[in-house]
């Protein structure tokens, strides 16, 4: 039972990782396309499948039934095999993170002043990094006509800053760079957490494949 129990656990803890990864880049970024939004999602579709599919493995143990643990080891196999995958893609296209963001960040530019959703998260982005525009300041010009910088770019909150931006007071350098340190930063929480989920799934699949054997074998299992 104690396998079937760390994998209930599993489920919950990708639950939890699922929400926070969403919530810290919601406070980041507005989700305005799939590359950017769909992680979270899939951590917590993962979490709620294998929260399920413990049920098959605790029944299957409590009733020492066959198919039920065989059933929980196959599917949690596999969902053992698509996380493996995943980490290999994410370290792979681990680079078009830069892209992605920068998308991001000149798409909230574009409706920055016909958006108020997009207004406030951009304006919270940019206070929050000391950073300005995707690439910089410039960013926020209409062709080759400047038009009025948002005093969240501004070091102090000046009006003249946001007519007539300069060194002095304007934050220099942009959001992409100062966002794509902080997800590199803080991916490594996320990598040791679904580490340890990954190892407990697997403890899950080689206690269900002892128990099928025993159960096989028409053995007594406790």
């Amino acid at each position: 039972m104690v396998g079937f129990s760390s994998t209930q656990l599993c489920g919950i803890a990708l639950i939890a990782l699922g929400i926070y990864v969403q919530i810290e880049l919601k406070h980041t970024l507005v989700m305005t396309s799939a590359s950017a939004s769909g992680p979270p999602i899939v951590i917590l579709a993962v979490g709620v499948i294998v929260f399920f599919i413990s049920f098959f493995g605790c029944c299957g143990a409590l009733k020492e039934n066959y198919c039920m643990v065989t059933t929980f080891a196959v599917l949690l196999t596999l969902i053992f095999l698509v996380e493996i995958a995943a980490a290999i893609a994410g370290y792979i296209y681990k680079d078009e993170i830069k892209t992605v963001i920068d998308k991001e960040i000149r798409a909230e530019i574009a409706v920055y002043k016909n958006n108020e959703e997009v207004k406030n998260l951009l304006d919270d982005m940019q206070q929050k990094y000391s950073c300005c525009g995707a690439s910089n300041y410039t960013d926020w010009f209409n062709g080759t006509t400047p038009s009025n910088i948002p005093s969240s770019c501004c070091k102090h909150n000046d009006t003249d800053c946001q007519q007539n931006p300069t060194v002095e007071k304007i934050n220099q350098e942009g959001c992409v760079t100062k966002i794509e340190a902080w997800l590199r930063k803080h991916i490594i929480i996320v990598a040791g957490v679904a580490l340890g989920i990954a190892f407990f799934e697997l403890l899950g699949i080689i206690f269900a494949c002892c128990l099928m054997k025993g159960i096989r074998s028409g053995y007594e299992v406790m």
